[in-house]
């Protein structure tokens, strides 16, 4: 590897590195205002010597990952309570040792369980179980004043996390564009490989597919965390609309992913076949591909998809009864995935599912019934 290479390897790692640090900014300033602030009022407010816990107690609250504060702050409070509480009393009897430190620990998690308490409980009954049996002893400082100290450091993290919140849009967007760039590109590979009847293609796309579903428990999880800030957060309050038109789509979007799979895989399996690919098939898929680009740009935009509602009923009037009868069973099923697909993409610009299916034209026009998903769009995977 020569030197220029290794030096642009460098940039290009210190730029990802850096580029981290500001994504995660907000919460190390939020933690850092935490901490001092919850410190400095258990200590001069309240008076306590060494209030070890507050500022403990404001950084868990926060948590650099954020979401849900309210319950972690509350089990915040309960754990540091049950881990004191066994701590104060048994080192108190029995002294401090390593056996000691043992039986501590294993008594303050059991009290914790046995309360069905939550994984921040457990732990933090542990780790400050800990605390007493080492570095604060009972006679160093009251346990009341150590579950005080909790709860100065609970409430101090909720309210910097409120006057100080994180953009919870910013996540979003961030996670909106890898689910939907995922799913435009599944959409366009499909496309390609049926194009160019490539089989090795079709199951690449299955592959990198089937890599998709983290992604979208990550966009679930920061729509979460952004919903949490949108509604505790005076300042955040404005982009309640926006966050809306995400959580609208996740779960559509999140279909779609499942059924794009489900298309993969019976056009990989129509292409080993060689069955005939129907010549409008694969622009159609190119042109779903690009109803997704237009919703993630719609949505980052912040307006209401209306755009890529209008592109989606355009694919869906184009899958009709006549395209279905004319190829063999695996195209079939990559017809009716075309779709089930439209009708979540269409569901994702806020339409209901009755709405959505009105879009596509009959496969039954006898009787007048809509039979618009494949069998596999109700549960896809």
């Amino acid at each position: 590897m020569s030197q220029n290479d290794s030096v642009q390897r460098f940039r290009q790692e210190l730029l990802r590195r850096t580029q981290r640090l500001l994504r995660t900014g907000i919460p190390i300033v939020q933690c850092a205002i935490s901490a001092g602030i919850a410190w400095l009022i258990a200590r001069h407010l309240v008076g306590h010597p060494e209030p070890f816990f507050a500022p403990i107690a404001g950084v868990i609250a926060l948590g650099i990952s954020l979401g849900q504060r309210l319950r972690r702050a509350a089990e915040l409070v309960v754990g540091v309570s049950v881990g004191v509480g066994v701590g104060d009393v048994l080192i108190s009897v029995i002294g401090t040792g390593p056996w000691q430190i043992a039986l501590v620990v294993a008594l303050a998690m059991s009290t914790a369980v046995l309360l069905d308490a939550g994984g921040v409980i457990v732990m933090q009954a542990a780790s400050s179980s800990v605390l007493v049996a080492t570095l604060l002893p009972p006679a160093t400082m009251g346990g009341l004043n150590r579950m005080v100290d909790a709860a100065i450091g609970g409430v101090v993290g909720l309210i910097v996390a409120a006057l100080l919140p994180q953009n919870p849009l910013a996540v979003a967007h961030r996670y909106g564009r890898t689910v939907l760039g995922s799913l435009a590109d599944a959409l366009r590979g499909i496309s390609a490989a049926m194009a160019g009847e490539d089989s090795a293609a079709a199951s690449d796309v299955l592959v990198a597919a089937r890599k998709s579903h983290r992604s979208v428990e990550e966009l679930r999880s920061a729509l979460t965390t952004g919903d949490e800030i949108a509604r505790y957060a005076p300042i955040r309050w404005r982009n309640r609309r926006e966050l809306e038109h995400y959580q609208t789509a996740a779960t559509p979007v999140d279909r779609a992913l499942r059924n794009t799979r489900v298309l993969a895989r019976r056009a990989l399996a129509a292409l080993r076949d060689e069955e005939p690919v129907p010549d409008p098939v694969p622009g159609m898929l190119e042109e779903l591909a690009g109803v997704v680009v237009l919703l993630r740009d719609e949505l980052a935009d912040g307006s209401e998809p209306l755009r890529t509602r209008e592109a989606a009923r355009s694919v869906a009037r184009r899958t009709t009864v006549r395209l279905v009868s004319e190829t063999d069973f695996s195209m079939q099923v990559v017809v009716l995935q075309i779709r089930s697909i439209t009708v979540d993409l269409l569901q994702a610009t806020g339409l209901s599912r009755s709405e959505a299916l009105n879009s596509l034209p009959s496969l039954h026009p006898d009787s007048g019934e809509d039979s618009a998903e494949a069998p596999s769009d109700r549960n896809p995977e």
